[in-house]
């Protein structure tokens, strides 16, 4: 083994670009040893140069990770570097953008195959090596869509519904055999990533996140603190609880909502290119980074996510103040009476 099991060892999920390209910046600045698993090698290039620059170590495994045999053998390659993992993001992901009618059985099975098996097959890779030692964390990253459905999207949101269930199965039998394996789920608003870039759509216009959007580093911090403080569900962004908190109150009002508007929040004005690239089955070409293509209009923090890391920071100022008014309210009366 020609690492230490000094620092944490984590592996990252589609690391070449988007989440989990800054999810791998954000360990490697707490100086983590990480796994980078992802297809496109330019990427997982330039993010291992992220993480060096960060102050971390990487070793780079180019991975498809619809493929359970070379995700396993991922985990390996990882633990022969570095020593026994400690956290395992599963975050690669593929979309496309079309009507259900427009779709394929074979752009269902792909975005199955890798946005929810792909994180099942991580998921049992980290927990075969995680349950002997009891201990380590596996971190979902999900999404508002793993609640509410819109439309254009219907094979990404199954998927994230998929990962959903799968993960409050899992962590039930967790719970029942008394394992101290933390599973995590980091539902996220719209990120300003490059996949809007290189999505397969067939839409006559180029596809947006639905604002309001937020940085990558965002999600990053979200995962970060996820597992440190071993939160079962984090959600992300004001616009993920309105999401998941409207669709368990008002189901059908949602529905007419994004039957009206959901088509033209997920779409820019700019005509798509018909020769455009996707990476559905091969990744494009290329280092993409972390951010994508929304830079002017995302946003670099969510209040919401601050205010849920700090809540109980946020309880002890509210009964505070609460009992001070209360003090002050009793000595307007006390001295009300005796004037």
């Amino acid at each position: 083994m020609s690492g230490t099991t000094d620092s944490e060892v984590v592996v990252v999920t589609g690391a070449s670009a988007g989440v989990g390209r800054a999810t791998a910046r954000a360990f490697a600045e707490r100086g983590a040893k990480i796994g980078l698993l992802a297809r496109g090698e330019e990427g997982l290039e330039g993010a291992r140069e992220d993480v060096e620059e960060a102050g971390g170590e990487a070793v780079v495994v180019p991975t498809d990770v619809a493929d359970s045999d070379a995700v396993e053998a991922a985990a390996e390659t990882v633990e022969d570097e570095f020593g026994p993992i400690d956290v395992w993001v599963n975050n690669a992901m593929v979309s496309v953008f079309s009507p259900a009618a427009e779709m394929t059985a074979a752009d269902y099975h792909r975005v199955t195959e890798v946005t929810y098996l792909g994180y099942v097959n991580g998921t049992l890779a980290a927990l075969e090596r995680m349950r002997p030692r009891d201990e380590g964390t596996i971190v979902q990253v999900g999404s508002a869509l793993a609640y509410r459905g819109i439309p254009l999207q219907s094979a990404y949101c199954g998927a994230k519904h998929a990962i959903q269930g799968f993960t409050e199965s899992v962590r039930t039998e967790l719970i029942h055999d008394d394992c101290d394996v933390q599973l995590s789920m980091v539902q996220m608003p719209a990120m300003n990533t490059p996949q809007f870039e290189w999505s397969k759509s067939r839409m006559p216009r180029k596809p947006q996140p639905v604002p309001p959007i937020y940085q990558p580093e965002v999600a990053a911090r979200a995962i970060c603190w996820a597992v440190d403080h071993g939160r079962d569900e984090l959600w992300v962004g004001r616009s993920t609880v309105k999401a998941i908190l409207g669709n368990r109150l008002i189901p059908r009002r949602l529905d007419n909502y994004l039957a009206s508007g959901g088509y033209d929040s997920q779409l820019t004005d700019e005509p798509v290119d018909p020769d455009r690239e996707h990476n559905l089955t091969k990744p494009v070409a290329g280092d993409f980074g972390a951010r994508g293509p929304f830079e002017d209009r995302a946003r670099e923090r969510s209040y919401q996510l601050q205010a849920s890391m700090h809540r109980r920071a946020l309880a002890l100022i509210t009964g505070l103040i609460a009992a001070i008014a209360s003090a002050v309210l009793g000595w307007r009366v006390v001295s009300t009476d005796s004037n």
